[in-house]
Parts: structure tokens; sequence; C-alpha cells
């Protein structure tokens, strides 16, 4: 008699993710029926706002007081009324600008397919990137427009370089084929423009020269910007290091990132104890270690992208009181 094979036990196919190609089921048919991929949520008011990323606004905010303050002593105590508005729109429509542009360069890029914080316009699909980089090229150009208003006011034609540079260096950050952002170098154009630049071009185009004020107040705003900026990266170290983003926390890591970014914090207050044996009134920005000491314990502990978020609140909010601060010390 001939024996009969076993046949090998038959396994059943493992379910796979549910997605929307395999919870549409089938038809009466037995076929399966047509799959609906629900289309991305249309971007609302509400999400537009958001994508300005206005946490970060202060850092724009911060150099127009702390350079109009040393405008205020370069130039004897004369405040130019006309000129200050001008100077806060340029450094915040520049700002904004900068963040949309960013939103649109991540978001064809890819790169906010791995992010874990707030959801973009572009990456999430609720906007078109034509109409995201469209917003983006309107900031830049009401930023330009506010820049060449204070160049004509101020007769200084090389001005218009600056800003020009300015304006390249906050499309390129994301943008461009070889963005610097991603090869390591966007804290050093966050120091130069959001600091250096920023606060001595406010007191430039006021008083006509750039004092030790303007200088040392323009570093201390861009160490905090730069401790904004880290702390954004630290969050992100693992999702850009899949998309290709080398920040600078991707090239150090996160303990060197969490040192980095107390150090920055204390050398900002350093600056702070160098003024205040001139301007006794510096004292009172020492109140700003209020949202620094929280800020520096948030990012030394955390572990969810909330904690990296509060610390960057506080970070931008403590650049804001250190720019307002310093600008009160000049003054009074």
């Amino acid at each position: 008699m001939a024996q009969s094979k076993k046949r090998p036990p038959q396994r059943r196919p493992q379910p796979g993710p549910r997605t929307a190609a395999t919870v549409a089921g089938r038809g009466r048919s037995g076929r399966p029926a047509a799959v609906r991929v629900a289309p991305p949520r249309k971007a609302t008011a509400a999400d537009w706002i958001a994508a300005a990323r206005w946490r970060t606004l202060p850092l724009s905010v911060a150099p127009v007081l702390a350079g109009t303050g040393a405008a205020y002593v370069a130039d004897g105590g004369v405040f130019h009324e006309y000129r200050i508005p001008l100077c806060l729109a340029v450094a915040v429509l520049l700002q904004l600008g900068v963040n949309y542009a960013n939103d649109y360069s991540d978001g064809i890029r890819g790169t906010d397919a791995y992010r874990v914080g707030p959801a973009r316009l572009t990456g999430a699909g609720a906007a078109r990137p034509r109409t995201v980089l469209l917003v983006a090229l309107a900031f830049f150009a009401l930023a330009a427009l506010a820049g060449l208003a204070l160049v004509v006011l101020s007769q200084q034609w090389w001005l218009l370089a600056v800003g020009a540079a300015a304006i390249a260096a906050a499309w390129f950050y994301t943008g461009g084929k070889r963005p610097y952002g991603y090869a390591g170098l966007g804290e050093v154009g966050v120091f130069v423009f959001f600091g250096l630049v920023a606060t001595a071009g406010t007191t430039y185009v006021q008083a006509g020269e750039v004092n030790t004020e303007s200088w040392l107040s323009g570093v201390g705003i861009g160490l905090l910007a730069c401790a904004v900026l880290i702390a954004n990266n630290i969050r992100d170290i693992d999702q850009d290091r899949q998309a290709g983003k080398r920040t600078l926390s991707v090239l150090i890591g996160r303990t060197a990132s969490r040192v980095l970014f107390g150090v920055l914090l204390l050398l900002a207050f350093g600056i702070v104890g160098f003024f205040a044996v001139f301007y006794p009134f510096a004292y009172l920005v020492f109140f700003g270690l209020l949202l620094a000491g929280p800020a520096v314990l948030i990012v030394a502990t955390a572990r969810t992208a909330r904690e990296y978020i509060l610390a960057l609140a506080l970070t931008s909010a403590l650049a804001l009181v250190y720019g307002a601060g310093l600008a009160a010390a000049f003054i009074l």
C-alpha cells in the first residue's frame, strides 16, 4: 500500500498594517472594493499661524530692542521714532519669511516626514508647496521694502548688500541644492544674522555707528538664538539622522548638545555681568535666570518632544527679556 504523504502545515498569512488599502474590504462580487484614500486636511488659519513658528518670533524683536538702546547711547540720548518701527518690521518679516521658507524646503525634501514636532504645512500636505513658497517670498519682499526705506533714510546704500545677504542666508538655510543648515552650520548663520547683524544693523541705521554696547548685545542675543536652535535640533536628532539632515546636534550627539545649550546661556549672562559694571540697571536682566534655569534643567533631562518645545519657548522668551532688559539698562 502506498503511504500517503503528509502535507506540510499551512501558515496563515499575518495581517499587515492597517492602511487605507487593507481596511477597504471586499465587495459583493468577492473582488476588492475600490480604495478611497482621504485627502489631507486643508490648512486652516490656525495652521498658517502655527507655521509662522510664533514661539521663535521674540528672537527677531530682541536684537532690535537692544540695538535701539545701544543707538540711544551712541547718539547722545536721541530716539529715531520712524526708524525703530522699520527696524522691527525688517527683523520680524524676515523671520516669518525664513520660517515659511523652511516649511517649504523641508517639506519638498521629505525631511518633515520624519519630524516629531508640530506638523508643517508642506510636509503634512495641508497646503500646496507653491502656496507656501509664495507666502515666504511675500514676507521676504516686505522685509526688503522696509529695509529699502531704512537705506533711503540713512543714505547708507551699501546696506543693500547686507540686506541681500540676510535674505540669501534665510533662503539657503534649508533651501537650494546644498543648504548649510543640513551641514552643521545652522548655528553659525543664526549667530551672525539673528545676533550680530540684526543688533549692529539696528544701531547703525539709527546712530550711524556701532558701539561696544551694540556688538556685545548682539553676541549675547546670538548665543541665545543658537540655544533655541539647539533645543529644537536635540529633539529631532534621530529623525534628522534618518532624513540625512546633519545638524550640529546630529554631528556632536545628544549629550554634547545638552552641555552646549547650558554653556551658551552661561556665556550670555556673562556679558550681562560685564554690562552691570557700567550700567546699574543691567542687573535686572539677571531675572531672566528664572527662565534660563528651568530651560537648562528641561533640556538636560527631557525625553519627549513636548519637553523640548517648552524649553525652546522658555529660551525664546528669555531672549526677549534679555534684549528688553539691556535696552532699559542703556536708556535709564
